[in-house]
């Protein structure tokens, strides 16, 4: 035991001495050692996974089944939008050593912080009870005689306790532990096959359809991938970061101006975009899995993910017991995603309000430094939870969701683009001309989004 406890400090002391050098600037080459890339590798990895909780998930299998592969190339369309968007979030965090809202409210006025941070609020509490909804369902796949209720509750008490009780550098361990999970979706897509050429044809060339459906749908993705709570969690969480660096004490704090380098908004840069690659390849596997076999098979109403799973394993012939395996790895993710996931919104719910009413904030915080912070994160969990026995239509609740998520992120986005070419907040490190571009065509296909969203619920209200 001794031997392991000296093992472990000259292990740390090691990895000290390198951040020290790359905050430094001293080693050219230590941002690029496997030890420094490896620890910068977080909010970026966590919030691209937190980006394909269940309810997404959902979204993403209904693409599949009601249109076949033609959705496909919105993958690679999306990609750079959403890594742009969450990079400049992520270096407004790391620079300010504050969260997003906090420099919005700086920059703007509360009042506007509070009505935004009031909607991520309800937005993100639904979306929890979505998702608890979708792990308690995808639980029962396995064990059949299993109320929902004790399995809501189970994970439920799980993600509460750990959120307040596990240090902050073992916690985001274990949501790294949990991206693995999104590679089921990865798995499932090769273990259920299809025609590679048509799948590698649709990936690249873009496929419309002038219904209000495919609208509705090509919305629903859109509003899936650029979700304001990715924007305040992706920010605060680079603040924890500086926090559990020791080049900040308090995230928000007035006279916050943490020294970073450029190697490491590099590096920073770096995770953010692997992390959203690996949001947009399930997103991509899970459409091709979809499309392949419940499309193909005429199974196109398709509401939740725990249903897709389900209509799986009947459809896949690849070879034996293909089905089950498929309908397993399929579910297994739902739950992985859901752990992950859940503890994202909950967080960012609890971000947003912090830096609106100025707050000690942060997973690093125990509940006793933090109090206010670790009751918005519990008590939105725990409404979530209850909105599952509640009578209340799930869906439609998504729906309500969708919209606030929809109404809010093209403000959130201009206000971003605004704070990212600020040299009084970031100095040196502001936006570039393609930043700027591929930042403001994402403004605009939000805006349009949301602009088809409500035409579209107009048209069936008629």
């Amino acid at each position: 035991m001794g031997d392991n406890k000296k093992d472990e400090t000259e292990e740390e002391k090691h990895i000290m001495s390198i951040d020290k050098k790359v905050e430094d600037g001293k080693n050219k080459y230590a941002p690029f050692s496997k030890a420094v890339f490896l620890k910068s590798l977080g909010p970026g990895i966590i919030t691209g996974a937190a980006d394909e909780d269940p309810s997404t998930i959902g979204t993403y299998s209904q693409a599949g089944a009601q249109f076949g592969f033609g959705m496909l190339w919105l993958a690679l369309f999306q990609y750079p939008m959403i890594a742009v968007v969450q990079e400049m979030c992520a270096r407004i965090g790391l620079v300010t050593g504050s969260g997003l809202a906090a420099v919005i409210k700086k920059k703007y006025s509360k009042k506007i912080v509070l009505a935004i941070s009031s909607l991520i609020l309800i937005a993100n509490t639904i979306n929890i009870g979505a998702d608890i909804g979708a792990m308690a369902a995808s639980v029962k796949l396995f064990f059949p005689q299993l109320p929902v209720s004790i399995a809501s509750l189970s994970f439920t008490a799980f993600i509460v306790i750990s959120q307040m009780l596990l240090p902050y550098n073992k916690y985001v361990k274990i949501l790294k532990y949990l991206t693995i999970s999104l590679f089921a979706y990865v798995v499932t897509a090769i273990l259920v096959g299809g025609n590679w050429e048509d799948i590698f044809v649709s990936s690249i060339i873009p496929y419309f359809e002038l219904t209000p459906t495919f609208a509705m749908m090509f919305v629903a993705i859109f509003g899936a991938t650029l979700t304001p709570y990715a924007f305040f969690w992706q920010a605060s969480e680079e603040a924890e970061e500086d926090v559990d660096r020791h080049r900040i004490t308090e995230i928000s704090k007035e006279d916050n101006s943490p020294k970073i380098s450029k190697k490491e908004v590099r590096l920073m840069r770096s995770d953010v975009a692997i992390g959203m690659a690996l949001s947009q390849l399930v997103m991509w596997s899970i459409i091709t899995t979809t499309a392949t076999t419940l499309h193909h098979n005429g199974i196109t109403d398709i509401q939740t993910a725990d249903q897709a799973a389900r209509s799986l394993q009947p459809l896949v012939k690849t070879f034996p017991a293909a089905g089950e395996v498929s309908k397993t790895i399929f579910a297994l993710g739902i739950i992985g995603t859901g752990l992950l996931a859940i503890p994202v919104l909950a967080g960012a719910s609890g971000y947003a309000l912090s830096d609106v009413f100025g707050w000690k904030q942060g997973l690093s915080k125990t509940l006793k430094q933090a109090k206010s912070f670790h009751v918005v994160i519990a008590a939105s969990t725990v409404i979530g939870l209850l909105i599952n026995f509640a009578n209340i239509d799930p869906i439609r609740a998504l729906i309500y969701s969708a919209m606030i998520n929809g109404v809010i992120a093209a403000p959130i986005l201009i206000a971003v683009m605004k704070i990212a070419n600020d040299k009084t907040i970031l100095k040196d490190k502001v936006n570039g001309k393609l930043s700027n571009g591929i930042g403001w065509i994402a403004v605009i296909a939000m805006g349009i989004s949301v602009a088809i969203m409500f035409i579209s619920l107009g048209g069936e209200g008629r």
